[in-house]
């Protein structure tokens, strides 16, 4: 058993550090092959930022891109240029918001039902979006979700490994695995950031992701942590911080926007990540790629077998959706089902304020009729 707090670096952490790939993969092909993000330094960093994350809190700790702004970028093919300058105005908000204390109080006045509703609503999307991926090979989903459920505790052979492993060795079977003809020494270039694309950055996708990243990556993972980690704090505005800091210094080296996030979380601890061993891993692994293999990142993720990616993200959805068990009442109930209802027929912003506004409701209600 890891101490909490600690370091240990085994396969079991190995396979820790690879839970929330299904999380990362999609949106990190999309800002290389769409956006045309230098594939060196998004790794770079998300490495650097994993390592100095481990570090520092000495627990699993997911970096993840930011979803709203990622799906925008992509959808709408932003320049680098573009990318890097969303990230520093992520940068300046989340250091606003967690030196000025708002997040802070948002984390104190949120109730934990609307908190279960957003986990249970994290973990219903990652399961519809991993069985999408699974249905492009439902054998292949199966075999992987049998390999999970066998491997899952193995010290030996951890279900992640096996499965990242084993997609790669499908992928020099069929073909899809790029010939690398020389491993070259690349870093991350030095850029700037246009200052007048802050503004439209934040129009065109800012704005819409705060709520989500308030939401899921600071208040549901600060509670996740609590959950996993009874004895151990991370509060909020220690969350909110981290962003700030790394997404103004991410795009000098050109990072993308990053984030903590519940839903990564959850997957590095179903997959076996117990200490910040794990982060320093996977950011070792992201380092090495981007200065060795930078040229043929791309062509690897693109082809790696989307079935087993789901398989992987359907599990941690369960691992995500088992934490409303807790729920007991049935006015917490009806709030979780308001917050998981409008989630998913809108997004998780406008679930997060329905439970809010659910919530008011029936307190304002049992008071009237106290």
């Amino acid at each position: 058993m890891a101490k909490i707090g600690s370091f240990e670096f085994s396969l079991r952490e190995l396979g820790g550090s690879l839970g929330d790939f299904g999380t990362l993969l999609p949106l990190a092909v999309g800002y290389v092959t769409v956006c045309g993000v230098d594939p060196a330094g998004l790794l770079v960093f998300m490495g650097l930022a994993n390592i100095v994350t481990g570090l520092l809190y000495r627990l699993p700790m997911p970096i993840e891109p930011m979803k709203v702004l990622a799906v925008m970028a992509i959808a709408q093919a932003w320049s680098p240029e573009q990318v890097y300058a969303s990230g520093f105005a992520m940068g300046i908000t989340w250091l606003i918001l967690g030196s000025s204390g708002i997040i802070t109080w948002l984390a104190s006045h949120i109730p934990r039902s609307v908190i279960r509703g957003i986990q249970l609503s994290l973990g219903l999307l990652l399961i519809i979006q991993g069985a999408r991926m699974a249905h492009s090979s439902l054998l292949l989903a199966g075999i992987s979700l049998l390999l999970i459920l066998v491997l899952r505790d193995s010290r030996f052979a951890p279900a992640s490994v096996v499965l990242v492993l084993g997609g790669v060795v499908l992928m020099a079977v069929n073909g899809d695995l790029p010939a690398i003809q020389e491993i070259s020494l690349a870093f991350p270039s030095i850029r700037g950031v246009s200052m007048d694309l802050l503004w439209p950055a934040m129009r065109d996708g800012g704005f819409s992701q705060i709520p989500l990243t308030a939401t899921n990556a600071v208040i549901a993972t600060a509670a996740l942590i609590t959950e996993y980690w009874p004895d151990r704090k991370v509060t909020a505005r220690q969350l909110s911080l981290n962003m700030g800091i790394m997404n103004l210094v991410g795009p000098f080296i050109g990072g993308i926007p990053l984030c903590h996030g519940a839903g990564g979380l959850a997957g590095q601890y179903y997959f076996g990540a117990r200490t910040g061993g794990a982060n320093i891993i996977e950011g070792s692994l992201e380092i090495a790629l981007g200065l060795f293999f930078a040229g043929y990142i791309g062509t690897v993720f693109q082809s790696f077998p989307m079935a087993i990616v789901g398989a992987m993200m359907v599990m941690v959805g369960v691992e995500m959706a088992k934490f409303t068990t807790s729920v007991r009442t049935s006015g917490d109930w009806t709030v979780v089902i308001a917050t998981v209802a409008v989630s998913l027929y809108w997004n998780m912003a406008a679930g997060f304020g329905a439970g809010l506004a659910v919530s008011w409701i029936l307190e304002k209600h049992t008071h009237r009729r106290a």
